[in-house]
């Protein structure tokens, strides 16, 4: 949970334009009890994969705050709350004119996937939506998402993509609706497209939650300048699709369309719990 956490901020940074360099974290941290066995050692764990994943990516922690004692009890007993981490990040950008956005730019750009898809759900929002859990939990690949991470921040410093969006709660799915109506612009891709862990049925490429992954728009003129710099940093990548005027978010498998929706019709699904 802690490497992903941490995995999560850098990925807000590098989606945006920023970088590793001249990058810090915060920490915050709100647990139970830590008089208990079980909540101190959650504790311990999680300040570990700070320390680890902190030190591999070359992040300093330069501030924090916790609260460790979110527990009370009650005529049925002790409520505690589940251990909770979040993390900041923050990162000095020189030109601020390579800031990136997600929304979608032009029709006819072409969409690309950066990272592996794996079979990770565990927690995730779509077994949620059918009160399961799941088991496999996101995990941090540290070694493949370090030279992800500095490959995209290469390309964005040379202009190379036009928006880019994280792969986080919800998946594939959601960051490609997210994009098409912030942008006013439809989306098709094909999943059959997206490199993947072993034979994944659809709704896992779907929905998986797995961390280091973005999507990004690219124009035909930088398209291969972009795959140099992917390829030789051996990051997995692949082209899924392209920018189109359609007004809708359409994902297919083979000539199958697993969804065909208006983008209007997701934005108002995406505000609703705000209203």
């Amino acid at each position: 949970m802690a490497a992903s956490a941490i995995d999560e901020a850098v990925r807000n940074l590098i989606a945006v334009g920023g970088s590793l360099e001249k990058c810090a974290i915060l920490d915050n941290y709100c647990w139970g009890n830590c008089d208990k066995p079980d909540r101190l050692g959650g504790l311990v764990r999680a300040s570990k994969a700070c320390y680890d994943i902190g030190k591999y990516y070359g992040l300093p922690f330069i501030s924090g705050k916790d609260s460790l004692n979110n527990e009370f009890a009650t005529s049925e007993g002790t409520v505690s709350i589940p251990g909770t981490l979040l993390i900041s990040a923050m990162a000095v950008m020189p030109d601020v004119t390579k800031a990136l956005t997600m929304d979608l730019k032009e029709t006819g750009n072409s969409i690309y996937i950066i990272g592996k898809t794996y079979d990770e759900l565990g927690a995730s929002h779509y077994y949620e939506l059918f009160n399961e859990l799941g088991k496999n939990v996101p995990q941090v690949r540290k070694e493949d998402a370090l030279a992800l991470f500095n490959a995209v921040s290469l390309a964005t410093s040379k202009s190379l993509i036009r928006a880019m969006h994280d792969l986080s709660e919800g998946g594939l799915a959601v960051s490609a609706a997210e994009m098409a109506f912030a942008g006013g612009l439809g989306i098709e891709i094909d999943i059959n497209r997206v490199p993947a862990e072993g034979n994944l049925s659809s709704d896992k490429i779907l929905f998986s939650e797995s961390n280091s992954r973005f999507l990004a728009e690219v124009n035909e003129k930088s398209m291969a300048a972009f795959e140099k710099i992917l390829n030789d940093a051996n990051v997995c990548f692949a082209k899924i699709g392209e920018v189109t005027n359609s007004k809708s978010v359409t994902i297919a498998d083979d000539k199958d369309a697993l969804i065909n929706c208006d983008i209007a019709e997701l934005k108002a699904s995406w505000q609703r719990p705000l209203k």
